[in-house]
């Protein structure tokens, strides 16, 4: 008997697969059912994690090439960046990278289409209705730039906030999505492992990131890193490419320290430092012979400022740091994440080894001095109060110039504080901010500022000089 080629091949096969004695194999659950089901899930979790994901558009100034001018050299020009973010709290609160925001002359936030909208099943009229929503401006409430990152307010409550997950309960090689907006493109989604949890870019530095396999591109900075559950286990800041694009190094924020630092900047508007009065750094080999530690690995103590809680409280250089109020201690990043979470003003048990005598002794941090506000020299908070910029400030004068030796032009009002009342708000200000010119009009004092103000209609156009960080450049929006 001939068979076509095809007809052996599947002979051929079905006999290979056949058990000795000619006996049929167990039934097996159907592939296509268990990819099926997989793609439920992915459905499912998709569906329930992009409500919470944000597009944010920044507005800044940014060095272009002037080649089309007689002059040599840069200029600057107005650009617009996109990132991502994620809502951590229904009340308009989004966490993301300091960096997605950094010199922001105005920040909009794109909100996606709801859970209903999704699940309604008309799939293309949600996505389509994604790309053409209309922008919400929105308020940086603070960074925290050591740690890369900052929250913003959008006018908006009752948003899907997502819960962030037990760091401890990752382990490499779980399943997890990158959320962000790469390449503009909203709500894009990618799949991967967790590679490491902790990567530590250098053995001094006092963070980690977990690094994946999960595609991170141009985009996605500020966007979650989230677990099969649906809980963000980090935020994506950061790739390792030769390319610009995804290489499958990319690497997140770790969920508890987004927590802590997105929590405190919410309430307090900037992340308040606790400080001991010590400087710690990772006991090496090499350090450990040189000097005749007992252990060659931990976190050693470096340096002790004379005056401080740490010297109050008798820790001496060359301790060796075993733990912070029970939590065990064996890198600098174990040491930074039990000293972030510990409570403000509160006495932190501190264990160690001076030589090879073991230590207890208790110190309390106390806050880091920040620069005192110069909104505090103001007598009269309603005549600090520039109503149509939402904000209050401070005029530069010969008394207090001195204050201001840091910027390049000594005059204007600086922005020293955002007004609690209800009523407009200026996008693209930031606290410290100088203002120094009002649609042309020289800016002297608070009442030269509201004057100047008061002058413009609502719906007109308004453009305000400012001196930021050593840059002087305008912001400009129209009135309410």
């Amino acid at each position: 008997m001939h068979l076509p080629p095809f007809r052996l091949s599947l002979l051929l096969a079905a006999v290979l697969v056949l058990p000795a004695g000619g006996a049929q194999p167990p039934l097996r659950k159907s592939p296509a059912g268990a990819l099926g089901s997989f793609s439920d899930s992915m459905q499912d979790l998709v569906a329930r994690v992009s409500p919470s994901v944000v597009q944010i558009v920044v507005t800044r100034y940014a060095p272009v090439d002037d080649s089309s001018s007689t002059r040599t050299g840069l200029a600057a020009a107005k650009e617009q960046g996109v990132g991502s973010g994620v809502i951590f709290d229904p009340g308009g609160y989004i966490v993301t990278n300091a960096h997605v925001v950094a010199g922001a002359l105005r920040i909009r936030v794109l909100l996606p289409p709801s859970a209903a909208q999704q699940a309604s099943g008309e799939a293309l009229d949600s996505a389509l209705a994604q790309s053409s929503s209309a922008p919400l401006d929105a308020t940086l409430i603070g960074t925290f730039k050591e740690a890369d990152l900052a929250v913003l307010k959008i006018q908006a409550r009752g948003l899907p906030a997502l819960p962030f997950a037990d760091y401890k309960n990752l382990r490499a090689g779980q399943v997890v999505l990158v959320f962000g907006s790469r390449a503009g493109l909203q709500n894009s989604v990618s799949m991967g492992l967790v590679s490491s949890v902790a990567r530590q870019p250098s053995p001094d530095s006092p963070f980690v990131y977990i690094q994946t396999d999960a595609a991170i591109n141009p985009g996605d900075s500020g966007g979650p890193l989230v677990n099969t559950a649906g809980e963000v286990v980090g935020l994506a800041t950061f790739i390792l490419s030769q390319s610009g694009g995804s290489e499958g190094m990319g690497f997140a924020i770790p969920s508890p320290l987004v927590e802590i630092v997105s929590r405190q900047l919410k309430d307090q508007g900037r992340f308040q430092r606790q400080v001991t009065g010590i400087g710690v750094q990772t006991i090496t080999p090499a350090l450990a012979g040189a000097l005749n530690l007992s252990r060659s690995s931990g976190v050693l103590v470096s340096d002790v400022h004379e005056g401080s809680p740490a010297e109050a409280a008798g820790l001496q250089l060359n301790d060796i740091i075993l733990s912070l109020d029970g939590n065990e201690v064996r890198n600098l990043p174990m040491f930074m994440m039990s000293f972030l979470a510990h409570p403000a003003s509160q006495p932190i048990r501190i264990a160690g080894l001076r030589g090879s005598q073991p230590f207890t002794l208790d110190v309390t941090p106390v806050a880091q001095p920040q620069p005192s506000s110069p909104l505090a020299a103001c007598q009269d908070p309603a005549a600090c109060l520039i109503p149509r910029l939402g904000m209050a400030g401070l005029t530069i004068t010969p008394e207090n110039e001195s204050s201001f030796a840091y910027l390049r032009h000594r005059f204007g009002v600086v922005l020293a504080a955002r007004s609690s009342a209800p009523g407009p708000s200026a996008p693209g200000l930031q606290l410290g901010d100088v203002v120094q010119e009002i649609n042309g009009t020289l800016i002297t004092s608070i009442a030269r500022a509201r004057q100047a103000l008061d002058a413009v209609q609502p719906g007109d156009p308004v453009a305000l000089l400012i001196e930021r960080d050593g840059q002087r450049f305008y912001v400009a929006f129209e009135t309410e």
